[in-house]
């Protein structure tokens, strides 16, 4: 990543690789981290507070999550309510460090449900919060959840998928590309022209160049704006 010029937000999942997150910003000038319990987890770890307030106030830790709901393997209705109750622990630790939340949305087949529950989730939480900010990590929403996501002020973040499905290109050209990220969801979703390898942080190169064709603008002048998006988002200074 260092020889490429890249740098990235590399996200824990539960308070260990939270843990180590913060130890690798720590260690590299091109690394921030991303502290949480990502919401499948919640079987495995219960979510303690303190200690991941702990590592949220800490100066390399510029965003709270990955958090939200994941439909995707039909959670029971037991389940859904606990993923909402670690969804809403995130919200109020994001709101209490001033930091940005980093959405994990994943629906169940052939529907947007769990989006529309994590954004009638966060249009309730911004009538008390009304400075909350969060980007939606892999988006893969549709026209009617992006407008949804846009009134709320929130980023969308695209990865490698959007390079080899065209499913993704209608909700990019109508999104300001003010309110766009790139990223890579590494080691998973490789882009093209590395599909069938391990997916690595630099490859972000080659969303960039996506977005930019489906935009029809320059590469360098999108590579720009995704850059003053996340500095801004982020609060990197």
């Amino acid at each position: 990543m260092k020889e490429e010029g890249v740098g990235t937000i590399t996200v824990g999942t539960d308070y260990t690789t939270s843990a180590f997150a913060v130890e690798l910003a720590d260690k590299h000038e091109h690394l921030y981290a991303c502290v949480g319990t990502h919401p499948t987890d919640f079987v495995t770890e219960t979510f303690e507070y303190e200690k991941m307030h702990s590592l949220a106030v800490h100066p390399r830790v510029v965003a709270i999550g990955e958090c939200g709901l994941d439909y995707y393997r039909e959670p029971t209705e037991e389940d859904k309510i606990r993923q909402k109750a670690l969804f809403e622990s995130h919200i109020k630790l994001a709101q209490e460090v001033g930091k940005p939340l980093m959405i994990h949305s994943r629906p169940s087949k052939g529907s947007m449900d769990a989006y529309e529950e994590v954004l009638d989730i966060l249009e309730e939480a911004k009538k008390t919060y009304p400075n909350l900010k969060a980007n939606f990590h892999f988006f893969v929403g549709d026209m009617t959840i992006a407008k949804r996501a846009l009134l709320l002020g929130c980023t969308m973040s695209f990865d490698g998928p959007i390079t080899f499905a065209r499913d993704y290109d209608e909700v990019i050209r109508m999104l300001p590309l003010e309110s766009i990220m790139a990223e890579t969801d590494a080691p998973f979703a490789s882009p093209t022209p590395y599909r069938g390898k391990r997916c690595e942080p630099w490859m972000v190169s080659e969303i960039v160049k996506k977005i930019a064709e489906i935009k029809e603008m320059s590469v360098d002048e999108v590579a720009s704006v995704l850059r003053s998006n996340a500095i801004k988002m982020f609060q990197i200074k």
